[in-house]
């Protein structure tokens, strides 16, 4: 793989902790602003509404400006709203700093998934994805349980400071690593904006993106509560949530390194064999998760599943959208942060109900389920023949 993947990587590192860090400080933030957990969990979907808008709108202002330029603005704007974020003191700044923030992940994220897509040979589109995405896997392994201990050490608004700070050598690195210049894309015949649209209206795009969005719907409303489940439901300590975090990330590791070396030529297989395992184990996780050994078992479990499913999904989304090159990295990205958006909406609603602190959990599996349930009646359509994809 190009140097300029790993190095895109990087970047996508220090945005991941960011997009995942909450998962471990929902608590904390609420208790020092004087909010709800639940309404403190929002702050995750407003991360994920504001990708959602800027993914398919900034990718469409920067399909034609120079790459490095436009990943370095989105980089340094993150980095300033993170600031912004450490040093207020209002709820309704942060979560307006969050929708900020992600907006410069979503454009940069949007022109690295299209930029990786064009470092590679075409039918290397799910390596090229594994590379970019073991940014935000490290962050879940690294970068989340770090900024877990630092937020129980310090504060919270210390993990906001050390994001800021991160995203200094990642700046670098894009400086570094990717070519001055605008995109190929742009100097050639690249379709018009209205065509790269159109794709929208072929049936197989908009269903590899729902169920891409389904999938992470469900993995983010029960990661982004995991806190409470650690330390009221299995009675560990906060120290734990690190842990259990770690082990989240490590399994989504290993689901992505395997996805990558499947999603380009057997998809099916992930979706057929991986889907009914995750459907299994969120239930499972939500009656174990009273006994630690089967929670940190099962997180693991789950983390890789998860990772397996939504990139192979996503990675689906960029073949599918192979003739809108400028635009696809947003299409991908708009999938990916819909369900990041509607997941913990959907699982907040839930903890004030009976099921408490492990209603996420059983969000998860009902989520999986309406995905296996369009997915494998339709399963030639998520995944046709490889020679389809390098016609494409």
């Amino acid at each position: 793989m190009p140097l300029p993947l790993y190095l895109l990587a990087l970047a996508v590192f220090a945005m991941g902790t960011s997009e995942f860090m909450l998962a471990g400080l929902v608590p904390d933030i609420a208790a020092d602003l004087d909010v709800t957990v639940a309404a403190a969990g929002t702050l995750t979907s407003a991360y994920a509404i504001g990708m959602i808008v800027g993914a398919p709108l900034v990718a469409a202002s920067a399909r034609n400006w120079p790459r490095r330029s436009s990943l370095l603005g989105f980089v340094l704007a993150f980095a300033a709203a993170h600031a912004v974020g450490a040093c207020t003191t209002s709820f309704a700044v942060l979560f307006t700093a969050r929708a900020v923030a992600a907006i410069a992940n979503a454009g940069f994220l949007a022109v690295a998934l299209t930029a990786a897509a064009s470092l590679v040979p075409p039918d290397r589109k799910g390596r090229a994805l594994a590379v970019l995405l073991s940014g935000t896997t490290v962050a879940t392994i690294a970068g989340v349980p770090g900024g877990s201990v630092l937020g129980t050490l310090l504060d919270w608004r210390a993990t906001f400071w050390a994001v800021a700070v991160l995203c200094l050598p990642a700046a670098l690195g894009v400086y570094r690593g990717i070519p001055a210049g605008r995109p190929e894309e742009a100097c050639t015949d690249a379709p018009a904006l209205r065509a790269e649209l159109a794709q929208l209206t072929s049936p197989r795009l908009p269903l590899a993106m729902l169920l891409g969005a389904l999938v992470n719907a469900a993995t983010f409303a029960s990661f982004t509560f995991l806190a409470p489940v650690v330390t009221d439901t299995a009675g560990l300590s906060e120290l734990w949530i690190s842990v259990v975090l770690v082990l989240f990330g490590a399994g989504s590791f290993v689901g992505v390194f395997v996805a990558g070396r499947l999603s380009d030529r057997r998809p099916g297989l992930v979706i057929t064999a991986g889907g009914p395992l995750l459907l299994i184990g969120w239930p499972a996780l939500a009656l174990l998760a009273h006994e630690p050994v089967a929670l940190c078992t099962l997180v693991l479990v789950q983390g890789a599943l998860s990772f397996a499913l939504g990139s192979t999904l996503i990675t689906r989304v960029l073949y599918e959208a192979a003739a809108a090159p400028t635009m696809a990295g947003a299409y991908a990205t708009a999938a990916l942060n819909v369900g990041a958006a509607a997941g913990p909406l959907i699982a907040a609603a839930t903890l004030g109900t009976t099921a408490g602190n492990l209603g996420p959990l059983w969000v998860s599996g009902v989520l999986v389920a309406v995905t296996l349930f369009i997915a494998l009646p339709l399963r030639g359509m998520v995944t046709p023949d490889r020679s389809a994809d390098l016609v494409r």
